[in-house]
């Protein structure tokens, strides 16, 4: 009886042909570093943007990896769902872009270590060409950030920090205010008009009215 569980267990573990995977990884690499390049050119991300980049060959390998040992038993493909579901990711994804490339490096792994290439491979060209497409007809300038301002000047006044920032955004949205003796705070979520000048151009703004002046910018899909 044993000796027919531990055939059942193992009867596909040796099916795996060597020659093929290579292949197959080989091709898996080579995506996934386009996939990054890809990530790097077109995302809009600002934020951690190479920490995401430099994460998605290695997720596509480890996926890949992944699917060619449990693709060969059954006992081990049960075994990883009962594996997998006490693992907790206790980091989120604050940009949904970040998600679908994530979720893009999982679906090359899942792909190319299932064997399937040619089919993996066509998909996974017009993906990058819908990606490249997509991204070259957005238009980055509507991208929002928040804008935290403070200062301590009590005769600087609020309407004149308001008037500063919109004459400098599309789009202005107070999120929050603290106006009191020593210490003014305000935060702010702007549509800029320009986001890779937006944050010198703020700051020269605002120094010519306070040298003391403090400002944090950062993207509006962040907490702050």
């Amino acid at each position: 009886m044993e000796s027919k569980i531990n055939e059942f267990l193992n009867q596909n573990v040796n099916s795996v042909e060597i020659l093929p995977t290579l292949y197959s990884f080989i091709f898996c690499v080579i995506a996934s570093f386009v996939l990054k390049e890809v990530y790097l050119r077109k995302s809009t991300t600002i934020a951690a943007k190479k920490q995401i980049a430099s994460v998605l060959p290695i997720l596509a390998t480890i996926i890949f990896i992944i699917i060619v040992i449990i693709k060969s038993s059954i006992a081990l493909s049960l075994g990883l769902v009962g594996a997998l579901s006490i693992v907790r990711f206790r980091t989120p994804i604050k940009d949904p872009e970040e998600l679908i490339y994530l979720f893009l490096s999982i679906a090359i792994g899942i792909g190319y270590g299932s064997g399937q290439i040619t089919i993996t491979t066509i998909i996974y060209i017009l993906i990058i060409i819908i990606i490249y497409f997509y991204s070259s007809n957005k238009d980055g300038g509507d991208a929002e950030y928040n804008l935290v301002v403070s200062w301590e000047n009590n005769n600087l006044e609020f309407k004149e920090i308001i008037k500063i920032i919109k004459k400098n955004s599309k789009e202005l949205k107070l999120v929050r205010s603290d106006l009191g003796d020593g210490q003014n705070t305000i935060v702010v979520l702007i549509t800029a008009i320009n986001n890779d000048q937006i944050i010198d151009i703020l700051n020269k703004e605002f120094l010519k009215i306070d040298s003391n002046i403090k400002l944090s910018f950062f993207e509006a899909n962040n907490n702050f």
